[in-house]
């Protein structure tokens, strides 16, 4: 039954980005909106109708109704008008009464599990352009060096992780950051699925729900975002995984003060622009998928929306996202990763687009982060293809009116030039910020507490013992910078393949506030016979030092 509500939907989807027309090619009158769409989805809805046509309705069970007589192929249009099975599941969202909460959907595998069937078939498959068969995971040996449920550290990291060979099962790997014990795996908690290429992780305020996003979910037509409990820190639990319904591709995520999670979804349902900016209720069922205005609908469709990186000042009412790359772009057959050169302003109050914010030439900005305690709320945000740090003021007018303006900041130099991607931290004191460039094999260090004066702390020549850094995260006593060795590396079907070298790196910051490689986790190595090795892409980290003061980030 899932196989069919699965394809349904996807008519649905695709009638709704199509609109009346079967080629596409119009108006998007599937979203009530005179808009001329930017591509020709023709060959897209020709390829979704021709498989879900013969699927559709062959199942007397399957509720879906009679296939068309003579042979005729429905179109995205009447494949959308099919009605769904009633699963129970409550659809839709969002505020007033013809609304239902909440919005994100939760459908399992297309092809479910048989053991002793289905593993061959996820061994062998072969990929596939963009779309990826829809196996069930493997699962793991015993990994017994896994599971120390006596060890209980005050400093704990959670890394959400691919499995190296994309068959086994993604997994979040519960392990010790304390000095005598550091490295040690505590836990695995595995999802029920594969090939998600496992993206960001956050945390609700309070400690009690982690969220981690997949960047590749959508090919394998999976949820795309995994939630776990982790009330006993020591012993998280996989709770639940949903979608959305006009968006995918997880990045950056960000706790609400009332609970639940802000994310960004940098493409659309199909991986294209828009993406859309997605809230959860507390336990993380989607209830938005923002903008849902006409103003903001016009806004991200008449200008690449492909977010990547938030940042939310909920005191100033005011958030950032920064868009990066139209993920579709970088999957084989690809004319070009797409970059974007923008952020949006948003009142955070309203949920509504401020104003669209340009970097000239910026080719992906992928980060955005609020400078703490910065009396004009600005953030600082990385423009890949420059290599450089530009600050956004966000209550400052530009000569023409418009609300917010940037500027140039730091040029991180040649090496920096084309890195494919930038990431940053900036310490709660806002006087420090760390810079991941991934290709330049990097990690560079800035003194902002004097933004008119910016010093760089490290030696942009010296030749660091990284392959490959990506995410990076202080720790919340200031006295480490945890980086990973890992963008993306999506295979055979995509562009995007970065080199790394799959370690967490624990670094120490030093009294100027400079860096030292101290020391790692070998995550390929540690899992290379239960799993094909390991890909961790991001983590949080819980400080429970002080039992009256536990810190979460």
């Amino acid at each position: 039954m899932h196989t069919f509500v699965g394809f349904a939907l996807l008519g649905h989807l695709v009638a709704h980005l199509a609109g009346a027309s079967p080629v596409g090619a119009g108006k998007r009158e599937g979203l009530g909106l005179p808009v001329d769409l930017p591509i020709n989805l023709a060959p897209v809805t020709d390829a979704i109708t021709n498989v879900l046509d013969p699927l559709l309705g062959s199942d007397p069970s399957s509720g879906l109704g009679p296939k068309p007589p003579g042979g005729h192929k429905r179109s995205p249009l009447e494949l959308s008008k099919l009605p769904l099975p009633d699963l129970g599941l409550p659809l839709g969202g969002g505020k007033g009464e013809d609304k239902r909460s909440p919005l994100g959907l939760s459908l399992g595998p297309l092809i479910p599990l048989i053991p002793g069937v289905t593993e061959p078939l996820t061994e062998n498959a072969i990929p596939l352009p963009i779309l990826q068969l829809p196996t069930p995971p493997l699962e793991s040996e015993p990994e017994p060096f896994a599971h120390h449920p006596n060890l209980k550290p005050k400093k704990i990291g959670y890394f959400w992780t691919g499995a190296g060979d994309n068959k086994h099962k993604d997994f979040l790997a519960t392990t010790s950051l304390d000095d005598d014990t550091f490295g040690t795996i505590i836990d695995i908690t595995d999802v029920p699925s594969s090939g998600n290429s496992p993206h960001h992780l956050g945390t609700t305020l309070d400690g009690q729900l982690l969220v981690g996003g997949g960047l590749l979910s959508l090919l394998k037509t999976q949820d795309t975002a995994y939630y776990f409990d982790v009330s006993d820190p020591y012993k998280p639990k996989f709770a639940h995984s949903n979608r959305g319904v006009l968006s995918s591709i997880v990045d950056e995520i960000r706790a609400k003060p009332d609970g639940g999670f802000f994310i960004t979804y940098m493409g659309s349902a199909v991986g294209t622009s828009p993406g859309r900016l997605v809230e959860t209720d507390p336990v993380g069922n989607i209830i938005h998928e923002w903008p849902e205005d006409v103003e903001g609908t016009l806004n991200i469709l008449g200008e690449q929306f492909s977010p990547h990186g938030l940042s939310i000042d909920f005191e100033a009412g005011i958030a950032l996202t920064s868009d990066f790359v139209v993920p579709l772009t970088i999957l084989k057959p690809t004319l070009g990763i797409q970059r974007a050169d923008t952020l949006r302003l948003w009142n955070i109050e309203t949920r509504t687009i401020i104003s669209t914010i340009t970097i000239p030439d910026g080719q992906g900005i992928q980060d955005v982060k609020f400078i703490p305690g910065n009396k004009e709320s600005a953030a600082l945000a990385t423009a890949v293809g420059l290599g450089q740090v530009w600050i956004i003021y966000p209550f400052r007018f530009d000569k023409s009116g418009k609300q917010g303006v940037a500027e140039l900041l730091y040029d991180l130099g040649p090496a920096a030039k084309d890195s494919m991607a930038i990431y940053s931290d900036i310490s709660d004191d806002g006087k420090l910020a760390y810079f991941t460039i991934t290709l330049a094999n990097h990690v560079a260090a800035l003194d902002i507490s004097d933004l008119n004066n910016v010093k760089r702390l490290d030696d942009p020549n010296e030749e660091q013992p990284i392959i490959g850094p990506h995410y990076v995260k202080i720790s919340p006593d200031k006295k480490n910078v945890l980086v990973l060795g890992y963008f993306v590396q999506a295979g055979d079907i995509s562009v995007l393949n970065t080199p790394a070298d799959f370690k967490a790196h624990w670094l120490d910051i030093n009294n100027d506030g400079s860096i030292s490689f101290n020391r790692t986790i070998d995550f390929e190595n540690i899992f290379t016979r239960t799993r094909g090795g390991a890909r961790p892409h991001s983590v949080v980290i819980f400080d429970l030092t002080n039992p009256e003061d536990p810190k979460f980030y």
